[in-house]
């Protein structure tokens, strides 16, 4: 198993490598002059199973195509198998269509994802339930409310004085 990381939130990966006792891969993402997204794997991993962490978070496009091109470049280089861990599942609001003539953007993001290579996806509570459907692959939408209220619990013994809110009931 090897784990990578994309742009979008080094600082995670490098805990997530720690935690699980194993280097973070070696893969540089850079930008050409004209901002184009370049990927170099820069590691042997064929016949691995390859862990891809990145958020599509903002800048969501950025983050989304460096994560695309990520896949590409695993694909091409015999990854046995490709997992894209997306703590932040960017254009996930466009769940469904708002009114006439607009897009679902949501499931035009999972179709390149899967369309990229990506054999599995794993992300975090996504905004609707039913995105977790518009991936024609393995899809774990893992929720993260049991661990945040065990550490709130832990960090905070009163908890008379703890609110929690959403932005929305999304």
């Amino acid at each position: 198993m090897k784990l990578f990381a994309g742009n979008s939130n080094r600082v995670l990966a490098e805990a997530v490598a720690r935690y699980l006792n194993i280097p973070l891969g070696k893969a540089s993402v850079r930008r050409f002059a004209d901002q184009e997204i370049f990927v170099e794997i820069q590691e042997n991993v064929r016949g691995e199973d390859v862990f891809i962490l990145q958020s599509t978070s903002f800048p969501t496009n950025d983050h989304l195509m460096e994560l695309l091109i990520m896949i590409d470049a695993f694909m091409r280089s015999s990854a046995r198998r490709i997992t894209a861990v997306i703590p932040y599942f960017g254009y996930a609001r466009q769940d469904r269509r708002a009114s006439g003539r607009t897009p679902i953007s949501a499931k035009l993001v999972a179709n390149m994802i899967t369309r990229a290579g990506v054999d599995r996806v794993l992300t975090l509570d996504l905004h609707a339930g039913q995105i977790q459907g518009f991936f024609d692959i393995p899809t774990d939408n893992l929720f993260s409310v049991p661990v945040m209220a065990r550490d709130v619990k832990a960090k905070y013994k009163q908890l008379a004085n703890v609110v929690v809110v959403s932005p929305d009931i999304g």
